[in-house]
């Protein structure tokens, strides 16, 4: 095996669709295409397509088509609960083209009525105490492969953090100062840029925006997760709807403890400086873009390759 395929990074959205009052169901068009410049001989891939079902979202219905046909496929899930497709071709092939097609129900999701602790004791909540079990949130605390701890981003988070503010009012404010201080700028970082370079040049796509919220989360010792997924978005006022113009998303999720000892996650998208809601489509989950890539493998062969993704989410009547 000689190269690795792996899917570029989320895309640009254009406007968050306006979140509906009640429930909502949605269809996803996720569309793959890898055309080889010589042929494949045998490839080994993974793909993460199959949106979560769970909490206020719920998955109505999925369909997955792989051309050419695999010789080899199963489902399983990863240690995070997302659903993955692994699949084998031993086919020669110079074009692979994986099209999954979602629809999910999605509600506005309920709150806990309990008020959030202060960032200081929810710091304190995933400290490692010989003895006290290990919250499986505590996992998100530490670096993970795309994002590393790093002081620059303690510096840059800490202003959002005064002393016993609630950890809800401070992830907001922090995200609503990366959305102010940081660029989108589609093309100008790629699934490989490391976290520090976005975050020093103020600019970068919705996976950098995730990954520094994230770390500047993670450095002050709270967890954080990726949460990677689809946004039901909306054309300028006056202007036609593109179809195909959707793109893959991402944003974060912030764990909140409680004092009962159950852990709400506040999931926030420093992208577009909103709430997530029932116009997100969650895919999955994990500690940054590596573990949710949506298709990856390797592969024998293929010489130099072409990308093209095309995503499509529409609201659809209820059925």
């Amino acid at each position: 095996m000689n190269s690795i395929s792996r899917s570029e990074p989320p895309g640009p959205p254009l406007r968050v669709a306006q979140p509906p009052s009640g429930p909502v169901e949605l269809e996803v068009v996720h569309v793959t295409e890898y055309r080889y410049g010589s042929p494949v001989e045998l490839a080994q891939h993974i793909a993460i397509l199959k949106p979560r079902d769970e909490g206020a979202q719920q998955l109505l219905d999925f369909e997955m088509e792989i051309e050419p046909l695999p010789a080899h496929q199963h489902d399983d899930c990863d240690v995070y609960g997302n659903s993955r497709r692994v699949f084998t071709l031993t086919a020669p092939h110079q074009v692979l083209r994986v099209r999954a097609t979602s629809r999910v129900r999605a509600n506005p999701a309920e709150r806990s009525g309990a008020a959030a602790l202060p960032w200081e004791a929810c710091r304190e909540r995933w400290r490692y105490v010989s003895g006290r079990p290990l919250d499986p949130a505590a996992e998100f605390t530490f670096p993970s492969t795309l994002v590393p701890s790093h002081a620059a981003l303690r510096a840059w988070a800490r202003p959002s953090f005064g002393p016993g503010r609630r950890l809800d009012e401070a992830a907001t404010e922090l995200m609503h100062r990366l959305h102010a201080d940081f660029a989108y700028a589609p093309h100008s970082t790629e699934v490989g840029t490391p976290l520090l370079e976005a975050f020093e040049q103020r600019r970068g796509v919705c996976q950098d925006f995730a990954h520094v919220m994230i770390g500047s989360l993670r450095v002050l010792g709270l967890a954080a997760r990726y949460v990677s997924g689809y946004l039901l978005t909306e054309p300028a006022p006056g202007q036609p709807r593109f179809e195909g113009a959707d793109a893959s998303h991402a944003w974060v999720a912030v764990a909140m403890p409680r004092e009962d000892g159950s852990v709400d996650w506040l999931e926030l998208d420093p992208t577009n400086d909103c709430e997530a809601g029932p116009t997100h489509v969650r895919l999955a989950l994990g500690r940054d873009y590596a573990d949710v890539t949506p298709l990856c493998g390797v592969i024998r062969g293929g010489g130099r390759h072409r990308l093209d993704v095309r995503v499509g989410t529409r609201v659809v009547p209820a059925a």
